[in-house]
Parts: structure tokens; sequence; C-alpha cells
């Protein structure tokens, strides 16, 4: 089965559903960023309230546990949100014993990737392999310690973000991600 990180692993993954004819769903992870550079991740949350931290990063910063915990509750309203939006109210598909694909659309820090990988290894899958189309190489390293595979297509040693890798890399709407996985099927 495929599990995209939504939203901007969505459309990736509808493609990787597509052509390994499985099923799509989504996995919510969600990036916490530091203040004031939100797109830099110091750490993620993923259902089944998995948090994810990176000393470096709160060390370097200055960032204390107790900031980092507030940081963190915040974007877990986002994550219960999202779920509820993107699922309308099921569970997730039961992946114990299954064959996972967890996708999304870059790896920088790949702390929201190394959350639902986390998240998703307590389901209890039978195999689990993260799929990305580019990524920092020393990330998809990291993560090649939680996955069992990790499959970047492009891994660069001098990555500054994933948008740089994309001719398009406009934000994917709520609307976007329900429209992709209707389109997938139950």
């Amino acid at each position: 089965m495929v599990l995209a990180l939504p939203r901007g692993g969505v459309p990736v993954a509808a493609e990787v559903a597509r052509t390994l004819a499985g099923p799509l769903d989504v996995f919510v992870a969600r990036k916490v960023g530091a203040p004031g550079r939100e797109e830099y991740g110091i750490g993620a949350i993923a259902e089944g309230d998995v948090i994810v931290a990176d000393q470096h990063a709160l060390a370097t910063l200055g960032i204390s546990a107790d900031e980092f915990a507030a940081l963190a509750a915040a974007q877990r309203v986002e994550l219960h949100r999202r779920v509820d939006l993107y699922r309308g109210g099921r569970d997730l598909i039961d992946v114990r014993d299954r064959d996972v694909v967890l996708v999304d659309d870059g790896l920088a820090t790949g702390v929201t990737a190394e959350a639902a990988l986390l998240g998703l290894r307590l389901r209890g899958p039978r195999r689990l392999l993260l799929a990305v189309p580019t990524g920092a190489a020393d990330t998809a390293v990291r993560l090649r310690r939680i996955a069992d595979e990790v499959v970047c297509v492009v891994e660069a040693a001098d990555f500054t973000a994933v948008g740089a890798w994309y001719d398009d890399f406009r934000q994917t709407s709520d609307e976007a991600v329900a429209r992709l996985l209707r389109a997938a099927g139950p």
C-alpha cells in the first residue's frame, strides 16, 4: 500500500500508487519549524503521538525543551485537522504485516519523514519503504536506519531545499489532496 505525507507528497504518491496498482491513503505528520524560520524543521510530530526533536538544531538555536514542546503542541492541532479532513473520520487502513511505501515530495532535514516512519513502524508493517524524488544525501543515509529501504532518485550532497528541484513547487491545497485521494478510490 502507498501512504503519502500530505500535502506535497500526495501528488507524487498518487503516481506511485497508480503505477503499483495499490491503495493510496495519507499518513499525517507535521514539521515543527524554527521560530521565524518555519520551513527549517527542528522536529516533527506524527499520528500515534510520535514526536521527533532534532537535538542539535535545538541546541544550536537555543530552543529549550519547553519551547519545543509548545511549538509541537501548536502543530498537533493542524495534524488532527488534516487527519479529519483527509480521512473523513475513518481510521487509517491497517498496515500490520503489509508492505508500505511512504512517499513525500523530497527530503531536506527529513524530520517529518522520520516522525512518519517511526509512527508507521509502531503499526507493524512487514516492510517499510520511503520513496522520494529528491533529497539531501545525509538525510537519506540517516533515514535508512529507520526504513527498510529508502529510494531517493536524486541525492545531493549540497542540497538546499526541496523546491529547488521542481519547476513548479506551489503548495498543494487541501482541495487537491482530497481530489487525488477520491480519484485513487477506496
